[in-house]
């Protein structure tokens, strides 16, 4: 009896090997992509939100992450059902004209995302080492450019490196959790049970749910998985689909779990000291004096590995849409120079941070249907997806997640007009 069972076992272990091993395989991809969501821009919001409004915004940080793992399937699986990126399909079905377009919009939202990255890791330098706002642009350039040429020895190279930088992100926020000491019954209360206590803490949760899907991170997934889309065979493309789902809830979900802590750490330090948080500068400040000088350099570093990952993977997406939409065959290094340089542009020229952000949000809120709406029509083509064309049941969550989407963007956009944001 007791061989049975211990043969049994290790049967069991042996499966369970075998899948963590084939898991492990496709790891990667959407933790390059995780990194859009938790982007100093997120910082902000986060922040902010704890500070004004106590734990009562965490819900929808959550529903934004839902929201966000859908699309991001969405992604994936058309690259992996047609084995081409998203721009490279555009450039297939719609005409030209439309694709010269999509490309112009498309890459200003590339750059536009990268002004807000490339900030994160400019001032994170700035707070961790004083080392000046111009210089420190500069070395963010030399350090996303490193990060991005490692392509050449392997994706897999670049997804260990983001992974790593993610993992600082979350040893961060954990360590900060621990000595903020937040009420935990009302972070759970908060998490699943939505309120919005006051008009400002509507702007702000439109501000968070509106900003947190990425166009560029939807063009990007789907040239990621590329990388493992060797084998044509319908049943290999089905277990690609699978683990790259697995991998994305993993990312995802680390994703939503920094955030939270975000907001958390702000809640239970700032809103329970009645300190209101404007700024980044501020936020790291301020934490010294009331949790000590470690969890001030935590914050820092957090904000510097946020800064140097997300402007990578911004990069990566621009080079990605340069090529795709309308088959420009410039060199990859001035691909990838042509997205940071004016990030690293308006920083040197000294001018107003807040107002090019502005900017920047009003290009992305333009941006984000350009890139669903292909998105859904092209994963609900049966002609091009073939068997992995959407279900009745994901074209009816792929309408109302583009309106939904699209709405908060539409209010973010007005708000950010009227000077409201």
């Amino acid at each position: 009896m007791e061989t049975r069972e211990i043969a049994s076992q290790r049967r069991k272990n042996l499966y369970l090997g075998i899948e963590l091993k084939k898991f492990l395989k496709y790891l990667g991809p959407a933790f390059i992509v995780s990194v859009a969501y938790v982007d100093p821009g997120n910082f902000a919001t986060n922040i902010s939100g704890g500070s004004l409004f106590d734990y009562h915004l965490i819900w929808v940080i959550l529903w934004s992450n839902v929201i966000a793992i859908f699309l991001q399937i969405q992604s994936a699986k058309l690259g992996i059902a047609t084995g081409c990126n998203l721009p490279e399909m555009c450039s297939i079905i719609f005409p030209r004209k439309w694709n010269w377009f999509l490309w112009i919009t498309a890459e200003l939202a590339a750059m536009a995302t990268d002004l807000a990255e490339f900030l994160g890791g400019t001032m994170g330098l700035y707070l961790l080492f004083h080392i000046p706002m111009t210089y420190a642009a500069f070395l963010t350039g030399v350090v996303t450019f490193a990060i991005v040429y490692m392509e050449k020895y392997g994706q897999k190279v670049v997804e260990g490196i983001i992974f790593g930088l993610v993992a600082v992100i979350s040893l961060a926020y954990a360590f900060e959790l621990f000595i903020a000491r937040p009420d935990w019954s009302k972070v759970l209360y908060h998490t699943f049970i939505p309120s919005i206590p006051n008009k400002d803490a509507m702007l702000i949760a439109v501000g968070i749910l509106g900003a947190t899907v990425m166009p560029h991170v939807i063009y990007l997934h789907s040239q990621l998985v590329q990388y493992r889309n060797k084998d044509g065979s319908l049943q290999a493309k089905k277990e690609h689909l699978k683990m790259e789902k697995i991998d994305i809830l993993v990312a995802m979900n680390t994703a939503f779990i920094i955030n939270a802590a975000m907001l958390i750490v702000s809640a239970a330090v700032f809103y329970k000291n009645g300190i209101v948080i404007e700024s980044i500068e501020e936020a790291h400040k301020t934490l010294e004096p009331l949790l000590g000088a470690f969890s001030s350099w935590a914050f820092g570093i957090a904000l510097l590995a946020s800064g140097f990952s997300s402007s990578a993977v911004g990069t990566m997406a621009g080079q990605t849409i340069m090529k795709g939409f309308v088959g420009l065959n410039i060199p990859l290094n001035v691909r990838r120079l042509v997205t940071m340089v004016p990030a690293i542009t308006i920083i040197v020229l000294g001018i107003d941070p807040l107002k090019s952000l502005i900017v920047s949000q009003v290009v992305l809120s333009f941006e984000l249907p350009m890139a669903i709406i292909p998105l859904l029509l092209i994963t609900s083509n049966k002609k091009f997806m073939k068997e992995f064309a959407d279900t009745p049941l994901e074209r009816i969550m792929g309408v109302l997640v583009a309106f939904f989407v699209m709405i908060l963007n539409g209010l973010l956009l007005y708000f950010t007009l009227k000077g409201e944001v």
